[in-house]
Protein backbone atom coordinates (compact mmCIF):
# COMPACT_ATOMS: atom_id res chain seq x y z
CA UNK A 1 0.00 0.00 0.00
CA UNK A 2 1.28 3.48 -0.83
CA UNK A 3 2.26 5.57 2.23
CA UNK A 4 -0.51 7.96 3.23
CA UNK A 5 -3.21 5.90 1.49
CA UNK A 6 -5.75 3.89 3.45
CA UNK A 7 -6.79 0.39 2.59
CA UNK A 8 -10.32 1.19 1.36
CA UNK A 9 -11.61 -2.31 2.23
CA UNK A 10 -11.11 -1.60 5.92
CA UNK A 11 -12.97 1.68 6.19
CA UNK A 12 -15.47 2.02 3.35
CA UNK A 13 -18.34 -0.15 2.33
CA UNK A 14 -21.12 0.54 -0.16
CA UNK A 15 -23.91 -0.50 2.19
CA UNK A 16 -22.27 -1.18 5.52
CA UNK A 17 -25.53 -1.38 7.44
CA UNK A 18 -26.94 -4.14 5.24
CA UNK A 19 -23.58 -5.93 5.05
CA UNK A 20 -23.44 -6.11 8.85
CA UNK A 21 -27.09 -7.21 9.06
CA UNK A 22 -26.45 -9.96 6.51
CA UNK A 23 -23.34 -11.14 8.36
CA UNK A 24 -25.29 -11.11 11.64
CA UNK A 25 -28.11 -13.17 10.11
CA UNK A 26 -25.55 -15.74 8.91
CA UNK A 27 -24.13 -16.01 12.43
CA UNK A 28 -27.59 -16.30 14.01
CA UNK A 29 -28.66 -18.96 11.52
CA UNK A 30 -25.54 -21.02 12.26
CA UNK A 31 -25.00 -20.43 15.98
CA UNK A 32 -27.85 -18.35 17.44
CA UNK A 33 -27.94 -14.74 18.63
CA UNK A 34 -25.66 -15.41 21.60
CA UNK A 35 -22.77 -15.92 19.17
CA UNK A 36 -22.96 -12.33 17.84
CA UNK A 37 -19.97 -10.07 18.31
CA UNK A 38 -19.77 -6.64 16.68
CA UNK A 39 -16.02 -7.06 16.27
CA UNK A 40 -16.47 -10.39 14.47
CA UNK A 41 -19.20 -8.93 12.27
CA UNK A 42 -16.89 -6.05 11.30
CA UNK A 43 -14.25 -8.58 10.29
CA UNK A 44 -16.78 -10.55 8.25
CA UNK A 45 -18.02 -7.39 6.51
CA UNK A 46 -14.44 -6.21 5.87
CA UNK A 47 -14.77 -2.94 7.77
CA UNK A 48 -13.17 -1.36 10.83
CA UNK A 49 -14.13 -2.80 14.19
CA UNK A 50 -15.85 0.49 15.12
CA UNK A 51 -18.07 0.66 12.00
CA UNK A 52 -20.91 -1.61 13.24
CA UNK A 53 -21.12 0.32 16.52
CA UNK A 54 -21.42 3.53 14.50
CA UNK A 55 -24.56 2.18 12.78
CA UNK A 56 -26.17 0.17 15.58
CA UNK A 57 -24.68 1.46 18.82
CA UNK A 58 -24.31 -1.94 20.41
CA UNK A 59 -25.34 -5.56 20.11
CA UNK A 60 -28.89 -4.79 21.33
CA UNK A 61 -29.22 -2.10 18.67
CA UNK A 62 -28.12 -4.58 16.01
CA UNK A 63 -30.58 -7.23 17.18
CA UNK A 64 -33.35 -4.62 17.31
CA UNK A 65 -32.56 -3.63 13.70
CA UNK A 66 -32.73 -7.30 12.69
CA UNK A 67 -36.12 -7.68 14.39
CA UNK A 68 -37.46 -4.49 12.78
CA UNK A 69 -36.29 -5.72 9.38
CA UNK A 70 -37.88 -9.10 10.06
CA UNK A 71 -41.25 -7.64 11.04
CA UNK A 72 -41.16 -5.53 7.88
CA UNK A 73 -40.47 -8.64 5.79
CA UNK A 74 -43.27 -10.48 7.60
CA UNK A 75 -45.69 -7.62 6.90
CA UNK A 76 -44.69 -7.77 3.22
CA UNK A 77 -45.25 -11.55 3.22
CA UNK A 78 -48.73 -11.13 4.72
CA UNK A 79 -49.75 -8.43 2.23
CA UNK A 80 -52.28 -9.78 -0.21
CA UNK A 81 -53.34 -12.64 2.01
CA UNK A 82 -56.83 -13.63 1.01
CA UNK A 83 -57.98 -15.37 4.20
CA UNK A 84 -56.88 -16.28 7.69
CA UNK A 85 -55.67 -19.66 6.41
CA UNK A 86 -53.69 -17.99 3.61
CA UNK A 87 -52.09 -15.59 6.09
CA UNK A 88 -51.18 -18.58 8.27
CA UNK A 89 -49.47 -20.25 5.30
CA UNK A 90 -47.65 -17.02 4.50
CA UNK A 91 -46.53 -16.75 8.14
CA UNK A 92 -45.10 -20.28 8.09
CA UNK A 93 -43.43 -19.67 4.71
CA UNK A 94 -41.87 -16.48 6.09
CA UNK A 95 -40.52 -18.30 9.15
CA UNK A 96 -39.05 -21.09 7.02
CA UNK A 97 -37.45 -18.58 4.65
CA UNK A 98 -36.12 -16.23 7.37
CA UNK A 99 -35.25 -18.41 10.37
CA UNK A 100 -32.67 -16.02 11.84
CA UNK A 101 -35.05 -13.06 11.66
CA UNK A 102 -37.82 -15.19 13.15
CA UNK A 103 -35.66 -16.26 16.08
CA UNK A 104 -34.71 -12.69 16.97
CA UNK A 105 -38.12 -11.12 16.36
CA UNK A 106 -39.73 -13.13 19.13
CA UNK A 107 -36.96 -12.77 21.72
CA UNK A 108 -38.00 -9.56 23.49
CA UNK A 109 -35.20 -9.77 26.07
CA UNK A 110 -32.72 -9.17 23.22
CA UNK A 111 -34.45 -6.05 21.88
CA UNK A 112 -35.17 -2.42 22.64
CA UNK A 113 -38.96 -2.61 22.85
CA UNK A 114 -39.37 1.17 22.50
CA UNK A 115 -37.38 1.46 19.27
CA UNK A 116 -39.58 3.40 16.81
CA UNK A 117 -38.59 1.33 13.75
CA UNK A 118 -39.31 -1.90 15.62
CA UNK A 119 -42.62 -0.58 16.94
CA UNK A 120 -43.78 0.54 13.48
CA UNK A 121 -42.74 -2.71 11.75
CA UNK A 122 -44.30 -4.84 14.50
CA UNK A 123 -47.56 -2.88 14.23
CA UNK A 124 -47.63 -3.27 10.45
CA UNK A 125 -47.13 -7.05 10.71
CA UNK A 126 -49.76 -7.24 13.48
CA UNK A 127 -52.24 -5.39 11.28
CA UNK A 128 -51.64 -7.97 8.56
CA UNK A 129 -52.42 -10.77 10.98
CA UNK A 130 -55.48 -9.02 12.40
CA UNK A 131 -56.84 -8.47 8.89
CA UNK A 132 -57.19 -12.24 8.51
CA UNK A 133 -59.31 -12.48 11.64
CA UNK A 134 -61.43 -9.51 10.62
CA UNK A 135 -62.63 -11.47 7.59
CA UNK A 136 -64.04 -14.33 9.66
CA UNK A 137 -67.82 -14.44 9.96
CA UNK A 138 -69.34 -14.47 13.45
CA UNK A 139 -66.15 -13.86 15.41
CA UNK A 140 -67.36 -12.60 18.78
CA UNK A 141 -63.91 -12.13 20.29
CA UNK A 142 -61.51 -11.13 17.52
CA UNK A 143 -58.57 -10.73 19.91
CA UNK A 144 -58.85 -14.25 21.31
CA UNK A 145 -59.46 -15.71 17.86
CA UNK A 146 -56.39 -13.87 16.59
CA UNK A 147 -54.24 -15.18 19.42
CA UNK A 148 -55.48 -18.72 18.74
CA UNK A 149 -54.67 -18.43 15.02
CA UNK A 150 -51.27 -16.85 15.71
CA UNK A 151 -50.48 -19.55 18.27
CA UNK A 152 -51.17 -22.25 15.70
CA UNK A 153 -49.04 -20.66 12.95
CA UNK A 154 -46.26 -19.54 15.29
CA UNK A 155 -46.21 -22.82 17.19
CA UNK A 156 -45.98 -24.87 14.02
CA UNK A 157 -43.30 -22.58 12.57
CA UNK A 158 -41.26 -22.90 15.77
CA UNK A 159 -41.62 -26.69 15.80
CA UNK A 160 -40.57 -26.78 12.16
CA UNK A 161 -37.53 -24.53 12.64
CA UNK A 162 -36.35 -26.53 15.65
CA UNK A 163 -36.67 -29.79 13.68
CA UNK A 164 -39.30 -31.25 16.00
CA UNK A 165 -41.65 -32.20 13.16
CA UNK A 166 -39.16 -33.26 10.47
CA UNK A 167 -40.50 -36.82 10.30
CA UNK A 168 -44.10 -35.64 9.95
CA UNK A 169 -43.41 -32.89 7.40
CA UNK A 170 -40.96 -34.94 5.34
CA UNK A 171 -40.25 -33.38 1.95
CA UNK A 172 -43.39 -31.21 1.89
CA UNK A 173 -42.96 -27.46 2.00
CA UNK A 174 -43.86 -26.48 5.56
CA UNK A 175 -46.75 -24.27 4.49
CA UNK A 176 -48.36 -27.22 2.70
CA UNK A 177 -48.11 -29.37 5.81
CA UNK A 178 -49.51 -26.46 7.82
CA UNK A 179 -52.49 -26.29 5.43
CA UNK A 180 -53.16 -29.99 5.98
CA UNK A 181 -52.79 -29.52 9.73
CA UNK A 182 -55.24 -26.65 9.92
CA UNK A 183 -57.69 -28.49 7.64
CA UNK A 184 -57.56 -31.49 9.93
CA UNK A 185 -58.37 -29.32 12.94
CA UNK A 186 -61.15 -27.28 11.35
CA UNK A 187 -62.85 -29.88 9.15
CA UNK A 188 -63.40 -32.59 11.79
CA UNK A 189 -66.85 -33.53 12.87
CA UNK A 190 -67.38 -33.91 16.62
Amino acid sequence: MTPGKRDRSTYHHGDLRQAVLTAALDVIAADGPAALSLRDLARRAGVSHAAPAHHFGDRTGLLTAIAAQGFGLLADALDGGTSLADRGRRYVRFAAGHPAHFQVMFSPALLRADDPDLTAARERAGAGLRAGVAGLPGTADARTTGIAAWSLAHGFATLYLTHNVDDAVGALPPEEYFTALTGFLTDRED
